[in-house]
């Protein structure tokens, strides 16, 4: 009788161990591979952003992203927004800009050259846009000394390589013109757009410029038909020489299309 008690106790002992060693792993497997609570659990709502051209919210993954900017299509990614801003632009906002006239809208563009330093294409415009925002270190060049205090802007800039700026919103005025006049209208600023090319007058344009051009002519036009186009020695001849004799006038009325009554000072070089 002893013997059998013995025997059920060994029994029972060994399979208290069984149990212990089962518990052991289990709570091992529950420490490698833990199990979610019910808030791990539940999916996440998708982050919603919303459309920078038509406020449209959509999730961020379905959106197209640029410069921290959300767009619902690529077409209004490349559309002038109803606030005046091409998409597809790098924005720079400059402080040098006012309020168009009341019921003015832009009815002329005026094409520009720029560089800074003059004639230095190494910093991809840099120095320019430091410039349009007021931010020009007189000290990184002699020139900038000479025109330190001067608020000078431009709607867009297109740069050697074809990258495409915006500094004011084309519902706005920015300060490009100067003292002006076009076909006997005097402060172009009231109703032109601004479209800087970095250059210097003495040499040509890059392709890669009038590409970008085209584009933003054809972009601005959908929402201002019938725009009229100059270069800024038009409308100031007597203080101005920009673009230039290098500006492909014809080049550039072939590509965009545009009618040769809306270039009324024709398609020379001058």
């Amino acid at each position: 009788m002893f013997k059998w008690l013995l025997l059920f106790a060994g029994a029972y002992l060994f399979y208290l161990w069984i149990k212990g060693q089962k518990q052991v792993n289990s709570s091992k497997a529950r420490t490698q591979n833990p199990k979610p609570d019910k808030a791990q659990r539940a999916i996440e709502p998708e982050a919603m952003v919303p459309c920078q051209h038509c406020k449209v919210h959509l999730p961020k993954s379905e959106a197209i992203g640029f410069e921290e900017r959300f767009y619902c299509t690529q077409e209004h990614l490349n559309m002038l927004d109803p606030e005046g801003w091409i998409g597809s632009a790098k924005w720079r906002l400059s402080p040098n800009q006012d309020v168009r006239p009341e019921n003015i809208s832009p009815d002329l563009v005026v094409i520009h050259h720029i560089s800074l330093p003059p004639s230095n294409f190494k910093n991809n415009g840099r120095f320019i846009i430091d410039f349009f925002q007021n931010k020009l270190d007189p000290n990184a060049h002699p020139y900038f000394a000479e025109i330190l205090g001067q608020k000078v802007s431009s709607h867009f800039l297109i740069t050697r390589s074809g990258e495409l700026l915006q500094f004011v919103s084309t519902q706005n005025k920015a300060w490009h013109a100067g003292v002006s006049s076009f076909m006997s209208r005097e402060k172009c600023n009231d109703f032109s757009i601004g479209i800087e090319l970095e250059g210097d007058g003495e040499s040509a344009f890059e392709g890669a410029q009038y590409t970008t051009l085209t584009s933003l002519v054809k972009k601005l036009e959908v929402s201002y038909p019938n725009l009229q186009f100059a270069g800024h020695s038009d409308i100031a001849p007597d203080r101005k020489t920009d673009p230039g004799i290098f500006f492909d006038w014809q080049k550039f009325q072939k590509e965009t299309a545009i009618s040769p009554k809306n270039l009324p000072y024709g398609v020379s070089f001058r």
